[in-house]
């Protein structure tokens, strides 16, 4: 069972980081042989990145359903992120081409990509009787209280405009 934190907690992170959203979309369900493989790239890449943490992956989580899915990914750099996605040994390269060979711009099956650079302390959040999730498993859980209480305070000074 999923362990709950029964208290506000929010998280921090050293530096900056990137926050890189993807995803894919069933256009056309019984093209399944269409999607099927689109579908089944993404845990590889993820058991991939999982087992060489060193290449910047920090955390991901998959969620959504039929027809669409996404996947939330924490990565230490940018530089980090680009390195792996061109990466010829790596899982990702060969599972794009394989894609545009098969698929390309037909319709049969949507992807979609969102990359966010954060500086350091450009973020907040907040989390309340949750287990650990999302930007508080890619750094750390700290309590939210003192100066963590607000979200205002939870941003770097000078991140904000006055």
């Amino acid at each position: 069972m999923v362990e709950l934190i029964e208290k506000r907690v929010c998280a921090q992170i050293e530096g900056d980081f990137v926050v890189f959203l993807i995803g894919m979309r069933v256009n056309r369900p019984l093209k399944f042989w269409k999607w099927w493989p689109v579908a089944m790239a993404m845990p590889r890449m993820l058991i991939e990145l999982a087992k060489q943490p060193q290449l910047g992956l920090l955390h991901a989580r998959t969620m959504g359903g039929f027809p669409g899915i996404t996947v939330i990914q924490y990565w230490r750099s940018f530089a980090a992120l680009e390195a792996y996605a061109r990466d010829r040994d790596a899982a990702h390269l060969p599972a794009w081409r394989a894609f545009n060979k098969a698929v390309g711009s037909n319709g049969d099956v949507g992807i979609w990509h969102e990359t966010f650079l954060i500086r350091d302390g450009a973020y907040e959040t907040v989390y309340n009787n949750m287990p650990a999730f999302g930007l508080g498993r890619a750094g750390v859980l700290v309590d939210a209280i003192g100066a963590r209480q607000e979200a205002r305070a939870r941003v770097k000074e000078g991140v904000l405009a006055p």
